[in-house]
């Protein structure tokens, strides 16, 4: 990959025959500022070639991708991605906007980007309608997954860190998606709630109560950035699980988190089809380990 400092674009620039800017960060991040006469096209977008193919029709003509700065990756993932289709001229702006705009070159200005919301405080209702909790259960030749929804809960926060929080399972609204629409469903989902699995006669909830909550070091947005203790009811029973998240602040302003983790239902008492309770299970074999995946957003 070549790149051109900001210096000898701006030289570039006064020439006769000035190379096309390429602005491949996200749009509102282009409408802000962008360098002048700039094409805003974001490497991220689905539609990013097709963009391409209407924007720039002459693949041999000279292009300078430009990103946010020297460490994101989008103006490298754009230069591939330009090379792949075929484009001949091709030069990355060393440094990005922000070394362009360090070295006093001047920018084209439009509507500045919104405020970020502010961290979250005090109490928080979940939004049920944006909350979803998937599992997944093994046996020694299959798996079923399915949904159990949300019937309540809130997350409390104390200046932008969670501390606090409880959610609310309705077991009786378990689903099986892979047998939805067969007979097997209902037999499925019959047999988990009975007295060997869940028990949903005698308790139909399931409760998470979050008891503490810490931060991971060097952690990216995208990735896991906390460590959530909490207190899991099942059965009647409560065990502590530890659960690792990837949360932040949707555009909306609302609280959001998403974690896969799993649980040993032995430690809830359901052992029926467990290889620590009982010999010789052949195909009755059932994984002691049921997996989750849960995305949580407060209103």
């Amino acid at each position: 990959m070549k790149e051109i400092a900001p210096a000898e674009l701006a030289e570039s620039l006064t020439q006769s025959v000035a190379p096309t800017l390429l602005d491949v960060r996200l749009a509102d991040d282009h409408e802000a500022a962008h360098l002048p006469g700039a094409i805003s096209n974001a490497v991220f977008e689905v539609a990013f070639h097709e963009r391409l193919a209407e924007s720039l029709t002459d693949k041999d003509q000279a292009i300078v991708i430009y990103g946010a700065n020297g460490e994101s990756q989008e103006a490298a993932m754009a230069f591939e991605k330009l090379e792949r289709a075929g484009y001949s001229d091709l030069l990355v702006l060393e440094g990005g906007i922000e070394a362009w705009k360090d070295a006093g070159h001047p920018l084209e200005r439009g509507t500045p980007l919104p405020e970020e919301a502010p961290s979250p405080d005090g109490s928080h209702e979940l939004d049920l309608d944006e909350c979803r909790l998937e599992w997944l259960g093994r046996n020694l030749l299959n798996k079923h997954h399915g949904t159990i929804e949300i019937t309540s809960g809130h997350l409390d926060f104390d200046q932008g860190q969670l501390d606090g929080g409880e959610i609310i399972f309705d077991l009786n609204s378990l689903k099986c998606a892979d047998l939805d629409g067969s007979p097997g469903h209902d037999i499925l989902i019959k047999h988990l709630m009975d007295h060997d699995f869940l028990d949903v006669s005698e308790h139909p909830e399931c409760k998470l109560t979050i008891q503490s909550a810490e931060s991971l070091p060097v952690a990216t947005p995208g990735s896991p950035n906390l460590r959530i203790r909490a207190d899991l009811t099942l059965r009647g029973v409560t065990e502590m699980i530890e659960i690792t998240a990837a949360t932040g602040i949707t555009p909306k302003g609302k609280a959001a988190a998403q974690a896969s983790f799993s649980i040993d239902r032995t430690r809830w008492g359901i052992i029926y089809g467990s290889s620590r309770y009982f010999h010789r299970l052949a195909g009755h074999l059932v994984n002691d380990l049921i997996e989750f995946q849960a995305r949580i957003v407060t209103r």
